[in-house]
């Protein structure tokens, strides 16, 4: 059941659009990384529970993705003269197959963070090199912290009668 509108819920999301305003204003111009990488940790802090113990697993699950999108570039980049444009059915399916095979892990094994990493790499469309991980990592850590951050945020102003976690808006 959704909460009524109230003050409180106003006062969180502005406080959650505060921080997630301060982590693009931090991304862009003192780190200089892709803001969208930063929302990509700022998603996956939010996949599952909202602790700082569930946001390093979910961070941590991307940066495995980010690891396995960059070794895909290297067997693209060494399969293609041999393969030609089945280079593609073969390293998605070893990459995928990866991917969902750690999710059997104990402890970690977010999917979505797996995906989310993997689809970072991709999406950046940089080369496949250490720098690359550094700055796409950078970028998902920042993004996790400010996850974190917005959701104490939104936890302390969405007032004690709410559950923390659970500001959501519905008409009347």
């Amino acid at each position: 059941m959704r909460n009524p509108v109230t003050l409180d819920t106003f006062k969180a999301i502005l406080g959650l659009s505060v921080v997630a305003s301060l982590a693009a204003t931090i991304s862009a111009l003192l780190i200089e990384v892709p803001v969208w990488a930063t929302f990509i940790g700022w998603i996956a802090f939010f996949t599952r529970g909202i602790t700082a113990r569930d946001g390093a697993i979910n961070l941590t699950c991307v940066l495995i993705g980010l690891v396995i999108g960059i070794a895909a570039a290297f067997a693209s980049a060494a399969l293609t003269p041999y393969l030609g444009a089945l280079t593609i059915t073969l390293v998605v399916l070893l990459a995928t197959f990866l991917l969902l095979s750690l999710g059997l892990l104990p402890v970690i094994n977010n999917l979505t963070g797996f995906f989310l990493g993997l689809v970072c790499y991709f999406a950046s469309h940089l080369p496949p090199t250490l720098d690359t991980f550094v700055e796409l990592a950078m970028a998902s850590a920042l993004g996790v912290l400010g996850g974190l951050v917005a959701s104490l945020v939104q936890k302390r102003l969405s007032g004690p009668e709410g559950p923390a976690g659970d500001v959501s808006i519905t008409h009347p």
